[in-house]
């Protein structure tokens, strides 16, 4: 029964180490900008689904949802924080879609298991990927109004970025999915 709690005990500080290091990989990645064209690029989206591809979708989730509390908490940690404001005041504006798109995006990419089949690797994190601009998409419409060129605002500009990023992955998967064994 010890070794049982013991082994329970390593778990849980094993996953709440994944998921600060996760955290802190996810608020530099929302932080750097990558000069692309039309608009600069972050690896926020490639973190995310990286996170639920390489440790599953409870691990992930458990990452992401950590990132956003910490972010309405008021830690500087999104993308144009504190820029453009903190805390529940920034979660609550334009990127709330694509925030709390991280989270099914991750648990949809951690589902998935990823093999040497690029095809299906790629269509699972295409899937994930689109899963974040589809909530996006629906908040940024519901804040602004849906008289106003949604799609033009929040996807088109980040297309480019998005599939340079999906491919990355693409290659990446099979290898990085191995880190799942560890948890």
């Amino acid at each position: 029964m010890e070794l049982v709690k013991t082994i329970s005990n390593n778990k849980i500080i094993k996953i709440f180490l994944i998921s600060l290091l996760g955290s802190i990989l996810l608020t530099i990645s929302a932080k750097i900008k990558i000069p692309f064209y039309p608009v600069p690029m972050t690896m926020q989206t490639f973190v995310v689904i990286f996170l639920g591809i390489s440790f599953g979708y409870k691990v992930g989730v458990t990452t992401i949802l950590l990132y956003l509390l910490e972010g309405i908490a008021g830690l500087p940690v999104f993308s144009n924080s504190p820029e453009k404001g903190i805390g529940i005041t920034y979660f609550v504006g334009p990127t709330m879609g694509y925030l709390i798109g991280f989270v099914f995006a991750c648990f949809i990419a951690g589902y998935f298991k990823y093999n040497s089949n690029y095809l299906n690797n790629f269509l699972k994190i295409l899937l994930s990927t689109s899963i974040i601009y589809l909530f996006g998409v629906i908040w940024l419409g519901t804040l602004i109004g849906w008289d106003k060129p949604i799609l033009q605002l929040g996807v088109y500009p980040f297309l480019l970025a998005e599939l340079f990023k999906i491919l990355l992955l693409t290659i990446l998967a099979k290898k990085v999915g191995k880190f799942r064994k560890f948890i």
